[in-house]
């Protein structure tokens, strides 16, 4: 856990913690030891404190944002503790898998996405640089390399074609919490109650070039221009990305009083505008896997989005989807169709924690008796 940036990690981060959510109720067979560091720590101490599954935290002399003094002390130090440990199987839910990894212990890592090939311009050259031997190291020397979905799996065999046979698609964990909200408001910023009292759209997104929000802000203009906005809102909630850029947009194309942009939301929060929104847009074009879509159509919410990358793979084609991603005039016309048919809450049986639970259970028994022959 030496890479989770508390509230930075953003649908990383969900997962992971997900994940060991699951772990904790699910799994009674296995013990974790959870290496964080020093500034991660109180967010993971709950597992120790819970009662549920076999975790304890071991505490690393390094901090998660301090990022190069973080990576170098995990290349050098972090297989030689786990052996000391005496892990049977370093699970590393991130593509980072020590130059140091220790012969003895088998390596899972998770490789989300190759986001840095498809978009470079985010990355400076020396980062993408550090990814491309990441991934390439991880690719060689991991036990087994687990992708979000069947998109990123095709996608990491193009590149990486000699390790295509121990590669795996494990889907990502998605709770369903159930609120009884008229009893469980206490946690709800008045500022996020006020807006569910409006009639809203909601997305959730990062600020990056390729969640194509441009598109979405355009449709808006393109509505409110013809009369069809009215008086809802567009509300925006996510972290990462150009906020000042965001707010060119929305005066460019005259929108300011139709967007609202809540900044970080807690996953109470999310879940209060998911229940309470109209319909849930996701405009991206490039996704791991993208939660968002599936937690919003598990509340009944009708979804419109895009086909793009693995979207269309993981919705099961339940969504109302834009065939032409960037063309407004497409997202006004399925919006206005998603409008008039009624929605229903979809149930993704394949996405519940207990179940992919029991896939890496059955995957780390199929690492031991293989450690045995």
């Amino acid at each position: 856990m030496l890479w989770v940036r508390v509230g930075v990690c953003g649908g990383t981060e969900s997962f992971i913690r997900n994940l060991l959510d699951g772990f904790w109720r699910h799994d009674m067979a296995n013990e974790y030891v959870l290496f964080v560091s020093r500034d991660n720590a109180e967010s993971f101490r709950g597992y120790e404190r819970k009662g549920g599954g076999d975790m304890r935290l071991c505490v690393c002399p390094v901090d998660s944002a301090s990022q190069p003094r973080r990576i170098l002390w995990e290349n050098l130090r972090l297989a030689r503790l786990a052996r000391r440990r005496q892990v049977d199987v370093m699970f590393i839910p991130v593509y980072s898998m020590p130059w140091t990894w220790g012969s003895r212990i088998p390596y899972v890592c998770v490789i989300h996405d190759l986001q840095a090939m498809h978009y470079p311009e985010y990355f400076s050259l020396p980062r993408r640089m550090f990814l491309r031997y990441e991934w390439r190291h991880t690719c060689r020397r991991g036990y087994r390399i687990l992708t979000d979905s069947d998109f990123c799996r095709k996608d990491l065999e193009r590149h990486f074609p000699w390790a295509a046979d121990r590669m795996q698609v494990m889907y990502v964990p998605i709770p369903e919490q159930i609120y009884k909200w008229e009893q469980s408001q206490e946690d709800i910023r008045p500022s996020i109650r006020t807006l569910a009292e409006r009639d809203f759209y909601y997305c959730v997104s990062s600020l990056l070039p390729h969640k194509n929000l441009d598109t979405l802000l355009r449709t808006v203009e393109r509505m409110r221009e013809q009369g069809l906005w009215g008086e809802r809102r567009l509300v925006i909630s996510g972290v990462g990305g150009d906020m000042r850029k965001m707010e060119e947009l929305l005066e460019r194309y005259d929108i300011a009083g139709q967007v609202v942009m809540t900044g970080f939301v807690s996953d109470k929060e999310r879940d209060y505008l998911y229940e309470h929104c109209k319909l849930f847009l996701f405009p991206s074009v490039f996704e791991g896997f993208g939660m968002p879509p599936i937690e919003a159509m598990r509340r009944g919410k009708k979804v419109v989005m895009t086909r793009c990358s693995c979207l269309e793979e993981i919705t099961r084609g339940r969504a109302f989807y834009v065939d032409e991603p960037c063309s407004p005039v497409c997202w006004q016309e399925q919006i206005r169709r998603a409008e008039l048919l009624s929605g229903q809450r979809e149930t993704f049986p394949e996405y519940e924690p207990e179940n992919i639970v029991r896939q890496y259970q059955q995957l780390w028994k199929t690492i031991s008796e293989k450690g045995r022959e």
